[in-house]
């Protein structure tokens, strides 16, 4: 299981957020690069345990998934529109997992962020914190010149109409994990063995807008907007694989 070592600081060292008020309000950033679902889901708990003894502090859990499909709470079997053989066949695995919200796809070319976050410390709001995710990728993606927005009764970031950025999240006592899967160049045949989320409409990608940003890039800026929008110190950390 990786564990979390010190603080360090990137290339652009942390990033700050002005007027804040709490004394040591730090997050720190965690890329775990490409990793199966199955072993990043079982690191989230591990880290929402810590997080819970207060252990650690606030963590941003950035990864890449192999082709998998996920399950919500809420989830629905028949919005999986493929059968086990064929998803088998894809190289798609399918796990149920305890988020909230329907179906969705990870792969390769996502920006996933798995925020442990003690909202405690914050504001014991779920809604509000939903609604801070989407508000955190619509500011990141302005730095892109893309313009993004929420669609009413749906939650996720959209861009004319087509979803960019899905968001499903797991409370427990005040502790949240899962969050948001961003599109960059993913490949969006792979949402046609699903009902996105048990909706209908299109889904879209970065790429397919035209933004050529690299994933370091994107991190960055959804850090930068994080940092704003929670009023975190947002720092590097290295993660030690046992």
């Amino acid at each position: 299981m990786p564990r979390l070592l010190e603080p360090l600081a990137d290339a652009r060292g942390s990033v700050s957020a002005p007027n804040r008020d709490r004394e040591g309000a730090v997050c720190e950033l965690v890329d775990l690069g490409r990793m199966g679902y199955a072993h990043a889901f079982e690191l989230q708990r591990e880290l929402v345990e810590q997080r819970k003894r207060g252990e650690i502090p606030d963590q941003l859990v950035f990864v890449e998934h192999p082709h998998v499909i996920t399950m919500g709470r809420n989830g629905h079997m028949e919005n999986v529109l493929a059968s086990p053989d064929i998803l088998q066949r894809a190289g798609i695995e399918l796990h149920n997992t305890d988020r909230g919200g329907d179906v969705t796809y990870h792969g390769p070319g996502q920006v996933v962020g798995y925020p442990i976050f003690d909202l405690r410390e914050w504001k014991r709001d779920v809604l509000a914190y939903v609604r801070a995710l989407e508000q955190v990728l619509i500011e990141a993606l302005t730095e892109f010149g893309i313009v993004s927005e929420r669609s009413p009764g749906a939650t996720g970031v959209w861009v004319d109409g087509a979803k960019v950025a899905a968001i499903g999240v797991h409370i427990s006592r005040w502790v949240t994990s899962h969050g948001f899967a961003l599109n960059l160049d993913t490949d969006l045949n792979y949402f046609r063995y699903i009902v996105p989320c048990g909706l209908t409409q299109p889904v879209t990608s970065l790429r397919a807008l035209g933004c050529t940003a690299a994933r370091a890039e994107v991190i960055t800026a959804i850090a930068e907007a994080f940092g704003r929008g929670f009023e975190r110190d947002v720092r590097g950390a290295k993660m030690e694989k046992e």
